[in-house]
């Protein structure tokens, strides 16, 4: 079955490239005119007659992909869409070609693609590392042919200088391109039981930490409310609309409700958070804790 997909895929593949290379190139004022049916008219016909004519463009930068393993088709997919959203940011009035605009989203497509679908490892999350991954490579060839010999320190100085990156990029990128992707399942030796996830340390808090933890929460809790009684009506108002809530109230909000100038609000507050600190540490002992509290929003 999969090998009946793979060669109706390759079928299919020779099949698109054949037709794009028979489709006829665009002049430029017929280019623009296609573009500006598309932008102010919506005219699917004249968006259809773009987009066909520069498929070849999407197939040869696909084929300059090819190396990262990952299928023809799905390459040529990809750079539709980029060339889709080329032809809805296209301004016919710049004086720029279609093709040299498209050539961009094209490219962008594809590399995006290649980056979300080499690994199951997330690669090339910042400009440094995309720039790393689709031209380390390229670099270290140039180096091989004699200029630095083995990527040592002088080479890899070499490459982070081109690529404008910190040396300790370059090494990572390497290590990263030159290890493939590792199952957590697989046993360390061909005739052991141990696989390597059995060496993971747990990070999760263990029982006894959880039980702990919810302890203290509800201690901590009975604090704070026991010490909160002791303040007057209005008092816990402000503390509770200001402090214990996740959308806390502003002073604003607080005066209007209480006819009060959001200055007496502030005040009013100070005063309650300070005889708070005061109730908490006759109960808590521990003036970094009631600091904890207490401490003045931001």
């Amino acid at each position: 079955m999969a090998l009946s997909d793979t060669v109706d895929a390759q079928r299919a593949n020779r099949r698109l490239i054949r037709e794009s290379m028979n489709a006829p190139l665009l002049s430029r004022d017929h280019e623009l005119e296609l573009a500006r049916r598309w932008r102010n008219d919506g005219d699917e016909r004249a968006l259809h007659e773009l987009i066909q004519s520069y498929m070849r463009l999407v197939i040869s930068t696909a084929s300059r992909f090819k190396n990262y393993g990952l299928p023809l088709g799905d390459l040529v997919q990809e750079g539709v869409v980029g060339l889709m959203q080329a032809a809805a940011r296209f301004e016919p009035e710049r004086d720029v070609r279609f093709s040299t605009y498209a050539a961009w989203w094209i490219r962008s497509a594809m590399q995006d693609y290649i980056l979300r679908n080499w690994s199951v490892v997330r690669t090339g999350t910042t400009a440094a590392q995309k720039a790393l991954f689709f031209n380390l490579r390229r670099l270290r060839a140039r180096i091989d042919d004699g200029r630095y010999g083995q990527l040592g320190e002088e080479g890899k100085a070499w490459i982070a200088n081109e690529l404008e990156v910190e040396v300790a990029e370059v090494e990572a990128m390497e290590m990263r391109l030159m290890g493939g992707d590792q199952s957590l399942n697989v046993a360390i030796s061909p005739g052991g039981e141990d696989a390597w996830q059995d060496f993971l340390a747990d990070e999760r808090p263990n029982p006894e930490e959880i039980v702990g933890g919810s302890h203290d929460t509800r201690e901590r809790a009975r604090w704070l409310a026991s010490s909160l009684a002791e303040l007057s009506e209005r008092e816990q108002t402000i503390i509770r609309e200001r402090r214990l809530r996740e959308d806390g109230r502003t002073l604003e909000e607080l005066g209007q409700r209480l006819g009060i100038s959001k200055e007496r609000v502030r005040q009013i507050e100070h005063r309650a958070l300070q005889k708070l600190k005061a109730a908490l540490l006759r109960r808590i002992k521990d003036p970094v804790e009631a600091d904890l509290f207490t401490a003045v929003p931001a």
